[in-house]
């Protein structure tokens, strides 16, 4: 089994798109793929996985999530959106995405300013979520290795720690459902 650290380091935690990687000029959609592509390349889990595809894109514009698309060029907001969906299509359904980001959707009209400064709110955040998740996964392993010690299976280990894992992970995705579904009583009243 891979130590703890060089598999934390193969997740690229803290790989985002940075508001300093997106230019101060619009896009075509070839251009955005590729800024996607060379900054989440090496998070892919299987070389054959896409990142970003002109499907998606259309597909993200066409359901709303993301503001309308002016003389095919994506500004800086759209890039900001992207990278939100980016995140956020791995744990929910592309309705649940809508409803999450429906309020910044429909406040799109706000400064971009406002937009660039959630964002840099969320990298933040981000960053924060990857050191304790590395010191989580420390803590995690350390209580496994304690109740196993006993035990002379090295897989016993790799396969407890990967259920812990996964346990980690479905409270987390249920707080976000349950999180997501409040939106929808509140939009209801």
């Amino acid at each position: 089994m891979e130590s703890l650290e060089q598999l934390l380091s193969k997740l690229q935690l803290n790989n985002h798109i940075e508001l300093t990687d997106i230019p101060d000029l619009d896009l075509y959609m070839d251009q955005v793929i590729q800024l996607f592509d060379n900054t989440f390349n090496d998070a892919k889990r299987h070389e054959k996985d896409k990142v970003l595809t002109k499907t998606m894109i259309n597909n993200y514009a066409k359901g709303g999530l993301i503001p309308p698309i002016k003389n095919k060029k994506y500004t800086k907001e759209h890039m900001i959106f992207l990278s939100l969906i980016y995140e956020l299509k791995g744990v929910l359904s592309i309705q649940d995405i809508k409803l999450t980001l429906s309020e910044l959707i429909e406040g799109s009209s706000r400064s971009s300013e406002e937009l660039q400064t959630f964002y840099r709110h969320y990298l933040s955040l981000s960053k924060r979520n990857s050191d304790k998740f590395r010191q989580d996964c420390t803590d995690h392993l350390s209580e496994v290795e304690h109740l196993l010690k006993d035990e002379n299976a090295m897989s016993s280990e790799h396969i407890m720690l990967i259920l812990t894992l996964i346990n980690m992970s479905n409270i987390y995705r249920k707080a976000a459902e349950k999180l997501v579904d409040s939106l929808t009583v509140q939009q209801d009243k």
